[in-house]
């Protein structure tokens, strides 16, 4: 079994900003959150633990490992995806100066590509990699700490209308699914 959580609460979440792979660190909530998220999988058994390298990850999986007793393997096929043009941009300011652009994000599905930067399925077919080796590595359960948009990507791959349903899924910070 693979546990996926999303890194606590970062200053740009809060004011609804897209960080993409700009690397930003917790703020004081966050590191609440992740101590939350490390005392709900204490009783997981979890014997791996990855995560993505970027800070507000990373932060989390440490937090989260010193307290099971893990040390954090680093993968950047679990990053979040690439927003190009959009990243540091205010979703809000987007939605107002962008409206076809926010609709088509909003639509999400397989061709969806930031201005600028990575597409959907680009962004899935990497965390899913990833996935897959984590999986045969047979060290499980493991848990990983990723980002909203690399869990959306996983958990769309498990349903037949794909990534369609990207923003189906409901991933606060902390949150922890199980695959």
């Amino acid at each position: 079994m693979i546990l996926l959580a999303r890194h606590g609460e970062t200053q740009e979440n809060k004011e609804r900003r897209f960080m993409g792979q700009k690397d930003v660190p917790l703020n004081d909530t966050g590191r609440a959150q992740a101590v939350e998220l490390g005392e709900r999988v204490r009783e997981e058994g979890i014997v791996a633990l990855y995560a993505s390298p970027l800070a507000r990850a990373r932060e989390t999986a440490d937090i989260v490992g010193g307290m099971i007793g893990l040390e954090p393997r680093l993968d950047p096929r679990l990053m979040e995806v690439a927003v190009g043009t959009w990243e540091d941009r205010l979703k809000d300011d987007i939605e107002r100066d962008d409206p076809e652009g926010w609709a088509a994000f909003r639509a999400g599905g397989e061709d969806w590509r930031f201005p600028g930067g990575e597409s959907l399925s680009e962004q899935q077919e990497r965390v899913i990699a990833a996935l897959v080796d984590i999986t045969q590595a047979h060290e499980l359960p493991a848990l990983v700490v990723c980002h909203r948009g690399a869990i959306r990507c996983a958990l769309a791959h498990t349903h037949n209308r794909g990534l369609d349903t990207y923003h189906e899924w409901e991933v606060p910070n902390g949150a922890l699914i199980r695959l």
